[in-house]
């Protein structure tokens, strides 16, 4: 039997809430301490204080259900320790005597016991789908060594392999009993394919599907079965969920055979490689412009290593290349020194006609990164849409000029869809194998069906939500409200949800269908904007009224960039991004019930100040009378059913402007108290400057060196008077910067090494990400001013929840 004891530990630092009581953990944030806050199972992640009255006795002999994922984990239980073998005495008398073969009886032994300590004895059970992840920290800049630390914690790490060590080969034969085994390959395109062909040399049966976390630079594959096109935040254990759900399909797979072009003698062949870098692609294969571009960055990538660990800087490297291939016409004569002939049809007239510059042979709908060159044939009866598991391969001709229309949707010269494929070349042609380039000899290469592998298709997942378990239950119409987030306010704050919330900036109401996926939920938002920035062209501010304050908040005018997407707010312990490529697998009521954040990185931050309760608001709603639950005293504007139709906005223009004495601005010291107050603050009396705040002086007069009090106080050190301006000055002071250097507070304690108060500031939520004049956050300052131990503890508190867990936690 899988009979599992939990594995309990103790923890300095622990998220969540305690199992027994019901409340959260007390985080110590101070420099080295030693202090256990709690202890938790590192199987299930149950946590409890560690305090007797929370964690009792009977907890250490209770059975661990193994936790959220335990259908994917691995068990203990499983692993059976293997006994090293015994040297005879004999033996080792020999290797004592013979010394002059000591380095060859020591080679010896090591392969001896070449192998893992460990076997694995899997126990079948139906309900259980075990996950073996491969991980290349080489892909994705620096996001595979985050990735491989996570999954580490969430599964059993004897699951878990780094392909930087060792090939995936040792580890698939050491799994290869295992029943209802899944693979998730962590890496780009390559690290798939590599997967696959292992795979294939061991022939296991049934193979087991595979599943992609996109970590490369193009992701064709992984965008075809519904993975997006690269990792950015989502939580891991939502990915375990969607690798344990997700639907078995189809992969065809083709060999690639090279042999000498008979029709040119030995003497008559030119310089290059005589083979491809691979012999079976599932992507596509290449020839001409496309080819010459990846070998060129292949090349410099090469020379160059450094200089490509990014995705972004690959992309832009791609697209110089591209520009400088692109003037220098490289592959102009491509159709005069090819022949490609498709199940018997010779394809080289019309290939000599239309002059192509690049020619492919397509098994999956993308190509490029994200691009469809086969596009919908829609009415054209010689062809059919393109799947990823017919056993046909689509052959696609580009010019330069359909190259270039790839990227604003269009598609090359459809030639053919067929089961086998002759090429003959005539002179050496750049060449590529799922991004693998080479500059191919003359030569003659045939393409056939090899075989078709199992892969996991993330697919729509409809029991997320208990609104989606009842058929019945789903509302024929749901009205949100649509929340903006800038990316500076995500990347401090995702990890609270409440501050990320306060944080947001209304952008209307959309009505749209209960069962509406994301997809449709964009052009619903799309229009919303379009008819806002009507509504706001002859007024200047158009204000929201919020249920939970009597104050009105402004409502976001600024027009939506095109690389906005969805915040997923609701099905994990934090915000994450939602790829956009993946949006048509999500449902709104997923993500949302009654209100959706949108992050805008282009957004534009601008100090929000209060309004009048007389500001009208503006609030977008459906015209079959479904009441109002944010505001009963809204202005409406009506939104047809389908919530595309032509929409008719009534706005009000504000009876009065604002009131300049709302906006806060430093002023000079102007009254004796404000006098007195400051002294205090130079001098450091605390009481003093109570009594001042107490008989009425200003907490926002200007300090020394033109810059804030709490600047000062910050600056010089004084943790009680930081303290209290925390907590009786206005919240515009935690994040105001100095006029002439840019610096917070923050900054300002951070350079000068004021430990208590930088914890002060951060705990008030002084924000972490917040560059000065020279674009220095405060732990930059902190590293500059010689505190590495402060510069740790900033960047901790930065990405609080990615610290490793083997540094917090020891067994019990």
């Amino acid at each position: 039997q899988n009979f599992v004891r939990h594995h309990w530990v103790h923890r300095r630092r622990q998220e969540g809430k305690c199992k027994q009581c019901g409340k959260g953990f007390q985080q110590k944030f101070s420099f080295h301490s030693k202090e256990i806050v709690a202890i938790s199972c590192s199987w299930c992640k149950l946590a409890f204080h560690n305090k007797v009255t929370c964690f009792m006795l009977h907890h250490i002999e209770e059975p661990c259900s193994l936790g959220a994922h335990a259908a994917v984990i691995v068990p203990p239980t499983w692993i059976i320790k293997v006994k090293k073998p015994q040297n005879s005495l004999k033996t080792s008398t020999r290797r004592k005597k013979r010394t002059s073969f000591k380095r060859k009886a020591s080679k010896r032994g090591n392969e001896e016991n070449k192998g893992r300590p460990f076997v694995i004895k899997p126990i079948s059970s139906p309900l259980m789908k075990p996950l073996l992840v491969f991980v290349n920290p080489k892909s994705g800049g620096n996001q595979g060594t985050k990735v491989l630390q996570m999954f580490m914690w969430y599964l059993n790490p004897r699951q878990v392999f780094d392909l930087s060590q060792e090939g995936p080969r040792d580890a698939l034969e050491l799994y290869r009993k295992v029943p209802n085994l899944r693979i998730l390959a962590c890496g780009g395109d390559g690290t798939v394919g590599w997967i696959l062909s292992i795979l294939d040399e061991l022939q296991l049966s049934p193979p087991p599907p595979v599943a992609v976390l996109p970590l490369g630079t193009g992701n064709d594959l992984a965008r075809t079965l519904n993975w997006g096109g690269g990792y950015t935040d989502e939580p891991v254990s939502k990915i375990l969920c969607h690798v344990e759900d997700g639907t078995i399909v189809q992969l065809d797979r083709w060999n690639l055979q090279v042999e000498r072009n008979p029709d040119l003698p030995q003497d008559e062949l030119e310089d290059g490689a005589r083979k491809l870098p691979l012999n079976v692609f599932n992507n596509y294969f290449s020839l001409g412009f496309d080819a010459h571009v990846t070998l060129e960055f292949h090349e410099s990538r090469e020379a160059n290593p450094e200089k490509f660990n990014s995705r972004f800087r690959n992309k832009m490297f791609y697209a110089g290349a591209a520009f400088t291939d692109f003037l220098q016409r490289s592959s102009r004569d491509l159709s005069k020194h090819v022949k490609v002939v498709c199940d018997g049809t010779d394809l080289t007239p019309k290939i000599q006609e239309l002059k192509f510059q690049c020619i492919v042979f397509l098994n999956i709908p993308r190509y490029c990164a994200g691009t469809m060159p086969w596009g919908n044939p829609g009415d054209h009866r010689d062809f059919e849409p393109q799947r990823h598991d017919d056993g046909y391969i689509e052959v696609i001709g580009f010019t330069m000029a359909s190259l270039a229309a790839l990227q604003v949707g269009g598609h090359g010269e459809r030639l053919h869809q067929c089961r086998e494929v002759t090429l003959l070349t005539y002179k050496s042609i750049p060449m590529q194998v799922d991004g693998e380039p080479c500059r191919l000899a003359p030569s003659l290469i045939r393409i056939s069906l090899r075989n078709q592998a199992n892969m996991v298709q993330k697919s729509k997942r409809r029991t997320s939500m208990p609104l989606l378990n009842d058929p019945h239950s789903i509302p024929d119409r749901l009205r949100i409200r649509v929340n903006r987030i800038n990316l500076q306010e995500y990347e401090g704050l995702h990890y609270d949800k409440e501050k990320l919330r306060e944080a947001s900036i209304p952008l209307g109401i959309i009505v749209v269908r209960g069962d509406c996926d994301l997809e449709t939920c964009r052009m619903y938002i799309d229009r919303l904007q379009e008819d806002l920035q009507s509504v706001t062209s002859t007024t200047q501010r158009v204000h929201y009224q919020d249920q939970e304050s009597s104050f009105p908040r402004v409502l976001s005018v600024q027009r939506l960039s095109p690389r906005w997407c969805f915040l997923d707010a609701t099905s994990a312990d934090r915000f994450y991004r939602i790829d956009r490529s993946q949006e048509h697998l999500h449902f709104v009521t997923e993500i949302s019930q009654d209100e959706i954040f949108i992050l805008d990185p282009e957004m534009v931050m601008s100090q929000q100040v209060g309004t009048p309760p007389g500001m009208p608001d503006l609030v977008v709603e459906q015209a079959s009378g479904i009441s109002d639950r944010w505001n009963p005293a809204v202005r409406k504007r009506m939104l047809s059913d389908s919530g595309l139709g032509k929409i008719s906005p009534h706005y009000e223009v504000p009876d009065k402007q604002k009131d300049a004495s709302q906006t806060h601005t430093l002023q000079s010291p102007a009254s004796s108290e404000d006098q007195a107050l400051l002294q205090a603050v130079i001098a450091g009396d605390l009481l003093k400057f109570i009594e001042c705040c107490k008989k009425g002086a200003n907490l926002l007069i200007q300090g020394p060196d033109h810059c804030s009090l709490l600047h000062h106080a910050a600056k010089s050190g004084h943790g009680e008077i930081v303290k209290y301006i925390l907590e009786h000055g206005p919240p515009e002071l935690l994040d105001m910067t100095d006029s002439e250097t840019g610096e917070t507070a923050l900054h300002k304690a951070a350079c000068q090494r004021h430990r208590a108060v930088c914890q002060l500031l951060v705990d008030a939520g002084a924000s972490l990400r917040k560059m000065d004049s020279k674009g220095k956050t405060p732990r930059d300052r902190a590293q500059q001013a010689g505190d590495p131990d402060l510069a740790s503890y900033l960047e901790s508190r930065q990405n609080y929840q990615m610290v490793s867990h083997e540094d917090l936690e020891t067994a019990v």
